[in-house]
Protein backbone atom coordinates (compact mmCIF):
# COMPACT_ATOMS: atom_id res chain seq x y z
CA UNK A 1 0.00 0.00 0.00
CA UNK A 2 0.78 3.72 -1.08
CA UNK A 3 -0.71 5.22 1.87
CA UNK A 4 -0.65 5.02 5.75
CA UNK A 5 -3.49 5.50 7.98
CA UNK A 6 -3.68 9.07 9.34
CA UNK A 7 -2.34 9.14 13.38
CA UNK A 8 -4.92 11.65 15.02
CA UNK A 9 -3.44 13.07 18.17
CA UNK A 10 -3.82 11.22 21.60
CA UNK A 11 -6.37 11.85 23.86
CA UNK A 12 -5.85 9.83 26.82
CA UNK A 13 -3.13 9.14 29.97
CA UNK A 14 -3.65 5.88 31.09
CA UNK A 15 -4.35 6.43 34.67
CA UNK A 16 -5.45 9.80 34.83
CA UNK A 17 -8.64 10.76 34.02
CA UNK A 18 -8.33 14.44 32.94
CA UNK A 19 -5.05 15.30 31.11
CA UNK A 20 -4.80 17.98 29.39
CA UNK A 21 -4.55 17.76 25.73
CA UNK A 22 -2.80 19.39 24.05
CA UNK A 23 -2.13 17.58 21.03
CA UNK A 24 -4.73 18.27 18.06
CA UNK A 25 -4.37 21.63 17.73
CA UNK A 26 -8.01 22.23 18.92
CA UNK A 27 -9.48 25.71 20.35
CA UNK A 28 -9.04 26.01 24.41
CA UNK A 29 -11.40 28.43 24.62
CA UNK A 30 -14.78 26.74 22.84
CA UNK A 31 -17.16 28.07 19.99
CA UNK A 32 -19.31 31.16 20.74
CA UNK A 33 -22.07 31.25 23.25
CA UNK A 34 -24.10 31.74 19.67
CA UNK A 35 -22.90 29.10 18.02
CA UNK A 36 -24.10 26.79 21.04
CA UNK A 37 -27.35 28.35 21.11
CA UNK A 38 -27.82 27.98 17.12
CA UNK A 39 -27.09 24.19 17.26
CA UNK A 40 -29.28 23.47 20.32
CA UNK A 41 -32.25 25.21 18.21
CA UNK A 42 -31.06 23.39 15.36
CA UNK A 43 -32.27 20.42 17.08
CA UNK A 44 -35.87 20.86 16.28
CA UNK A 45 -35.31 20.28 12.82
CA UNK A 46 -33.23 16.84 13.36
CA UNK A 47 -36.09 15.37 11.01
CA UNK A 48 -35.22 17.43 7.72
CA UNK A 49 -32.62 17.19 5.57
CA UNK A 50 -30.21 19.65 5.66
CA UNK A 51 -30.20 22.88 2.79
CA UNK A 52 -27.91 21.12 0.14
CA UNK A 53 -27.29 24.73 -1.32
CA UNK A 54 -25.89 25.86 2.18
CA UNK A 55 -27.20 29.03 1.28
CA UNK A 56 -26.99 30.55 5.00
CA UNK A 57 -23.94 29.91 5.67
CA UNK A 58 -22.20 30.84 2.18
CA UNK A 59 -23.96 34.05 2.75
CA UNK A 60 -22.68 34.52 6.59
CA UNK A 61 -19.16 33.92 5.18
CA UNK A 62 -19.61 36.32 2.84
CA UNK A 63 -20.77 38.82 5.14
CA UNK A 64 -18.07 38.54 7.73
CA UNK A 65 -15.41 38.11 4.95
CA UNK A 66 -16.46 40.51 2.48
CA UNK A 67 -16.89 38.07 -0.37
CA UNK A 68 -19.07 36.63 -2.82
CA UNK A 69 -21.02 33.71 -1.72
CA UNK A 70 -21.95 32.42 -5.17
CA UNK A 71 -17.54 31.37 -4.85
CA UNK A 72 -18.04 30.05 -1.78
CA UNK A 73 -18.87 26.53 -1.50
CA UNK A 74 -18.51 24.24 1.94
CA UNK A 75 -17.55 20.87 3.16
CA UNK A 76 -17.75 18.16 5.91
CA UNK A 77 -14.37 19.64 7.47
CA UNK A 78 -11.60 21.41 5.11
CA UNK A 79 -10.31 18.02 4.84
CA UNK A 80 -13.32 17.41 2.49
CA UNK A 81 -12.72 19.94 0.26
CA UNK A 82 -9.14 19.08 -0.22
CA UNK A 83 -10.22 15.85 -0.89
CA UNK A 84 -12.85 16.91 -3.72
CA UNK A 85 -10.57 19.03 -5.15
CA UNK A 86 -8.33 16.26 -5.63
CA UNK A 87 -10.31 14.36 -7.03
CA UNK A 88 -12.01 16.91 -9.64
CA UNK A 89 -7.88 18.00 -10.66
CA UNK A 90 -5.45 15.47 -10.14
CA UNK A 91 -5.42 12.05 -11.20
CA UNK A 92 -2.92 9.24 -12.32
CA UNK A 93 0.08 9.74 -14.22
CA UNK A 94 0.21 13.46 -13.05
CA UNK A 95 1.97 14.79 -10.48
CA UNK A 96 1.26 17.31 -7.20
CA UNK A 97 3.81 19.09 -5.61
CA UNK A 98 3.72 20.12 -2.14
CA UNK A 99 5.95 21.02 0.41
CA UNK A 100 8.20 19.03 3.16
CA UNK A 101 5.85 20.00 6.10
CA UNK A 102 2.25 20.17 5.35
CA UNK A 103 -1.08 19.02 6.20
CA UNK A 104 -0.66 15.27 5.51
CA UNK A 105 -4.06 14.42 4.40
CA UNK A 106 -3.45 16.43 1.04
CA UNK A 107 -0.51 13.75 0.38
CA UNK A 108 -3.37 11.20 1.16
CA UNK A 109 -6.13 12.90 -1.01
CA UNK A 110 -3.53 12.95 -3.83
CA UNK A 111 -1.84 9.52 -3.52
CA UNK A 112 -5.42 7.98 -3.55
CA UNK A 113 -5.93 9.95 -6.84
CA UNK A 114 -3.19 7.76 -8.08
CA UNK A 115 -1.15 11.35 -8.29
CA UNK A 116 2.86 11.13 -8.16
CA UNK A 117 3.50 13.04 -4.86
CA UNK A 118 6.64 15.57 -5.65
CA UNK A 119 7.97 17.20 -2.22
CA UNK A 120 10.13 19.95 -2.03
CA UNK A 121 12.28 20.24 0.60
CA UNK A 122 11.85 23.43 3.19
CA UNK A 123 14.03 25.91 4.32
CA UNK A 124 13.98 26.91 7.77
CA UNK A 125 11.04 24.72 8.11
CA UNK A 126 9.30 27.15 6.15
CA UNK A 127 8.10 26.78 2.12
CA UNK A 128 10.65 27.01 -0.15
CA UNK A 129 9.49 28.58 -2.99
CA UNK A 130 12.57 28.31 -4.92
CA UNK A 131 12.63 24.76 -4.18
CA UNK A 132 9.06 24.31 -5.31
CA UNK A 133 9.20 26.45 -8.87
CA UNK A 134 12.42 24.08 -9.27
CA UNK A 135 10.20 20.92 -9.14
CA UNK A 136 7.47 22.12 -10.97
CA UNK A 137 7.12 19.93 -14.56
CA UNK A 138 4.31 19.53 -17.67
CA UNK A 139 2.57 16.77 -15.55
CA UNK A 140 2.26 18.99 -12.17
CA UNK A 141 -1.62 19.33 -12.09
CA UNK A 142 -2.15 19.71 -8.33
CA UNK A 143 0.13 22.03 -5.59
CA UNK A 144 -0.49 22.66 -2.14
CA UNK A 145 0.88 24.30 0.52
CA UNK A 146 -0.69 25.04 4.34
CA UNK A 147 -0.21 28.69 5.03
CA UNK A 148 0.81 28.79 8.03
CA UNK A 149 1.93 25.16 7.77
CA UNK A 150 1.23 22.66 10.02
CA UNK A 151 2.93 20.86 12.14
CA UNK A 152 5.66 24.18 11.84
CA UNK A 153 3.60 27.38 12.40
CA UNK A 154 5.27 28.98 9.61
CA UNK A 155 4.57 30.82 6.85
CA UNK A 156 5.55 33.00 3.65
CA UNK A 157 4.52 36.43 2.91
CA UNK A 158 2.08 37.73 0.07
CA UNK A 159 4.65 38.27 -2.46
CA UNK A 160 6.17 35.00 -1.78
CA UNK A 161 2.69 33.65 -2.49
CA UNK A 162 2.36 35.39 -5.80
CA UNK A 163 5.24 34.43 -7.06
CA UNK A 164 4.54 30.80 -6.08
CA UNK A 165 1.17 31.08 -7.96
CA UNK A 166 2.82 32.94 -10.89
CA UNK A 167 5.41 29.83 -11.59
CA UNK A 168 2.67 27.08 -11.76
CA UNK A 169 0.90 26.17 -14.99
CA UNK A 170 -2.39 27.66 -15.89
CA UNK A 171 -3.89 24.23 -15.97
CA UNK A 172 -2.38 23.44 -12.07
CA UNK A 173 -4.75 24.13 -9.50
CA UNK A 174 -2.89 25.35 -6.58
CA UNK A 175 -4.62 24.95 -3.15
CA UNK A 176 -4.20 27.47 -0.50
CA UNK A 177 -5.03 25.74 2.71
CA UNK A 178 -5.76 28.23 5.41
CA UNK A 179 -6.49 26.72 8.44
CA UNK A 180 -4.34 28.66 11.23
CA UNK A 181 -5.17 31.97 9.18
CA UNK A 182 -6.87 33.32 11.88
CA UNK A 183 -4.79 33.73 14.20
CA UNK A 184 -1.89 34.97 12.07
CA UNK A 185 -0.71 38.59 13.41
CA UNK A 186 2.29 39.00 11.42
CA UNK A 187 2.47 42.66 10.11
CA UNK A 188 3.38 40.72 6.11
CA UNK A 189 1.03 37.68 6.29
CA UNK A 190 -1.41 38.01 3.65
CA UNK A 191 -4.45 35.31 2.73
CA UNK A 192 -4.98 34.01 -0.52
CA UNK A 193 -7.94 35.36 -0.77
CA UNK A 194 -7.17 38.03 -3.05
CA UNK A 195 -5.37 35.41 -5.07
CA UNK A 196 -8.03 33.70 -5.62
CA UNK A 197 -10.22 36.62 -6.85
CA UNK A 198 -7.83 37.13 -9.51
CA UNK A 199 -6.48 33.79 -10.63
CA UNK A 200 -8.89 31.40 -12.12
CA UNK A 201 -6.38 28.26 -10.69
CA UNK A 202 -6.51 29.21 -7.33
CA UNK A 203 -8.92 27.90 -4.28
CA UNK A 204 -8.33 28.37 -0.56
CA UNK A 205 -10.23 26.49 2.22
CA UNK A 206 -10.74 27.72 5.79
CA UNK A 207 -12.08 25.74 8.88
CA UNK A 208 -14.48 25.73 11.74
CA UNK A 209 -12.34 23.18 13.74
CA UNK A 210 -9.75 25.98 14.59
CA UNK A 211 -10.39 29.08 16.03
CA UNK A 212 -13.75 28.52 15.77
CA UNK A 213 -13.73 25.35 18.08
CA UNK A 214 -16.04 23.55 16.17
CA UNK A 215 -14.15 20.33 15.40
CA UNK A 216 -17.17 17.93 16.07
CA UNK A 217 -19.14 19.35 13.55
CA UNK A 218 -16.81 18.81 10.46
CA UNK A 219 -17.57 22.36 8.71
CA UNK A 220 -15.36 24.43 6.51
CA UNK A 221 -14.74 26.40 3.35
CA UNK A 222 -13.24 27.21 -0.02
CA UNK A 223 -12.94 30.15 -1.83
CA UNK A 224 -12.25 30.09 -5.54
CA UNK A 225 -13.58 30.85 -9.12
CA UNK A 226 -16.98 29.66 -10.23
CA UNK A 227 -15.15 27.62 -13.04
CA UNK A 228 -13.16 25.31 -10.04
CA UNK A 229 -16.37 25.16 -8.09
CA UNK A 230 -18.40 23.51 -10.80
CA UNK A 231 -16.72 20.27 -11.16
CA UNK A 232 -16.48 19.30 -7.55
CA UNK A 233 -20.38 20.36 -6.79
CA UNK A 234 -20.71 17.47 -9.56
CA UNK A 235 -18.96 14.69 -7.09
CA UNK A 236 -19.94 16.47 -3.84
CA UNK A 237 -22.74 14.56 -1.72
CA UNK A 238 -26.05 16.71 -2.02
CA UNK A 239 -26.24 16.85 1.60
CA UNK A 240 -22.34 16.33 2.94
CA UNK A 241 -22.78 19.51 5.00
CA UNK A 242 -25.43 18.52 8.23
CA UNK A 243 -28.19 21.32 9.36
CA UNK A 244 -26.52 21.23 13.17
CA UNK A 245 -23.11 22.30 12.24
CA UNK A 246 -24.20 24.87 9.18
CA UNK A 247 -26.29 26.61 11.77
CA UNK A 248 -23.51 26.90 14.52
CA UNK A 249 -21.03 27.89 11.68
CA UNK A 250 -23.27 30.28 10.77
CA UNK A 251 -23.50 31.83 14.16
CA UNK A 252 -20.28 31.66 14.79
CA UNK A 253 -18.37 33.67 11.75
CA UNK A 254 -20.82 35.93 12.34
CA UNK A 255 -19.42 36.39 16.31
CA UNK A 256 -16.52 38.83 15.11
CA UNK A 257 -15.80 39.92 18.54
CA UNK A 258 -15.43 36.71 20.04
CA UNK A 259 -13.22 35.77 17.27
CA UNK A 260 -10.79 38.54 17.83
CA UNK A 261 -10.85 38.00 21.89
CA UNK A 262 -9.27 34.69 21.12
CA UNK A 263 -6.97 35.61 18.48
CA UNK A 264 -5.63 38.26 20.81
CA UNK A 265 -5.67 35.32 23.29
CA UNK A 266 -3.27 33.19 21.27
CA UNK A 267 -1.03 35.48 20.25
CA UNK A 268 0.13 36.88 23.84
CA UNK A 269 0.54 33.42 24.90
CA UNK A 270 2.31 32.17 21.78
CA UNK A 271 4.99 35.46 22.35
CA UNK A 272 4.97 34.30 25.94
CA UNK A 273 6.07 30.79 25.84
CA UNK A 274 8.33 31.67 23.22
CA UNK A 275 10.48 33.80 24.92
CA UNK A 276 10.00 31.61 28.16
CA UNK A 277 10.89 28.24 26.24
CA UNK A 278 14.12 30.15 24.57
CA UNK A 279 15.06 31.24 27.96
CA UNK A 280 14.85 27.33 29.46
CA UNK A 281 17.75 26.60 26.38
CA UNK A 282 14.58 25.17 23.91
CA UNK A 283 14.29 26.16 20.26
CA UNK A 284 10.64 27.27 19.65
CA UNK A 285 10.46 27.57 15.52
CA UNK A 286 8.76 31.13 14.93
CA UNK A 287 4.64 30.22 15.02
CA UNK A 288 1.93 32.05 13.48
CA UNK A 289 -0.74 29.19 14.33
CA UNK A 290 -2.15 28.28 18.02
CA UNK A 291 0.54 25.67 18.53
CA UNK A 292 4.49 26.04 18.63
CA UNK A 293 7.30 23.39 17.39
CA UNK A 294 9.92 22.51 19.55
CA UNK A 295 13.39 21.44 18.32
CA UNK A 296 15.69 19.97 20.90
CA UNK A 297 19.42 19.72 20.00
CA UNK A 298 21.34 16.26 18.70
CA UNK A 299 23.87 16.62 21.00
CA UNK A 300 22.12 17.38 23.32
CA UNK A 301 20.83 14.92 26.57
CA UNK A 302 16.89 15.95 26.09
CA UNK A 303 14.79 14.86 23.13
CA UNK A 304 11.48 15.62 21.67
CA UNK A 305 10.25 12.22 22.81
CA UNK A 306 11.54 12.27 26.51
CA UNK A 307 10.17 15.65 26.80
CA UNK A 308 6.56 14.09 25.47
CA UNK A 309 7.02 11.44 28.03
CA UNK A 310 7.79 13.53 31.16
CA UNK A 311 5.06 16.13 30.22
CA UNK A 312 2.32 12.99 30.28
CA UNK A 313 3.52 11.81 33.48
CA UNK A 314 2.50 15.69 34.64
CA UNK A 315 -0.98 14.82 32.56
CA UNK A 316 -0.19 16.71 29.19
CA UNK A 317 -0.89 15.28 26.54
CA UNK A 318 1.13 17.23 23.51
CA UNK A 319 1.96 16.02 19.27
CA UNK A 320 5.17 13.99 18.99
CA UNK A 321 6.61 14.44 15.57
CA UNK A 322 6.76 11.44 13.03
CA UNK A 323 10.15 10.13 11.80
CA UNK A 324 11.96 12.53 14.07
CA UNK A 325 12.99 12.52 18.36
CA UNK A 326 14.11 16.24 18.09
CA UNK A 327 10.89 17.18 17.74
CA UNK A 328 7.61 18.12 20.00
CA UNK A 329 4.43 19.79 19.00
CA UNK A 330 2.18 21.78 21.36
CA UNK A 331 -1.26 23.62 21.23
CA UNK A 332 -1.59 26.83 22.53
CA UNK A 333 -4.11 25.83 25.34
CA UNK A 334 -6.24 27.75 28.54
CA UNK A 335 -3.98 30.06 30.84
CA UNK A 336 -3.40 27.10 33.81
CA UNK A 337 -2.87 24.76 31.08
CA UNK A 338 0.36 26.83 29.18
CA UNK A 339 1.21 27.55 32.79
CA UNK A 340 1.32 23.48 33.72
CA UNK A 341 3.14 22.84 30.27
CA UNK A 342 5.72 25.43 30.93
CA UNK A 343 6.36 24.37 34.25
CA UNK A 344 6.68 20.95 33.24
CA UNK A 345 9.30 21.87 30.56
CA UNK A 346 11.23 23.73 32.64
CA UNK A 347 11.35 20.92 35.28
CA UNK A 348 12.63 18.97 32.49
CA UNK A 349 15.21 20.87 31.36
CA UNK A 350 16.97 21.40 34.92
CA UNK A 351 16.60 17.41 35.43
CA UNK A 352 19.89 15.74 34.72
Amino acid sequence: MRLSPYQQGQSTIEGISNPIKLSSNESSQGPSPLAIAAYQQAASQLNRYPDGSQSALRDAIGETYDLNPQRIICGNGSDELIQLMARAYVGDGQEALLSENGFIMSNIHCTAQGADLVIAAERNYQVDVNAMLTLVSDKTRFCTIANPNNPTGTYIDGSELRRLQAGLPDNCLFLIDEAYAEYATAEDYVTGIALADECDNVVVTRTFSKIYGLPSLRIGWAYCSAGIIDPVQRIRTPFNTNGPAMAAAAAAVKDTAYIEKIRTHNASWRERISRTLTEMGIEVIPSQANFYLLRFAKDSNKSGGAAGAFLQSRGIIPRPASGSDEFLRITIGMDHENEAVLQALSDYMDAP
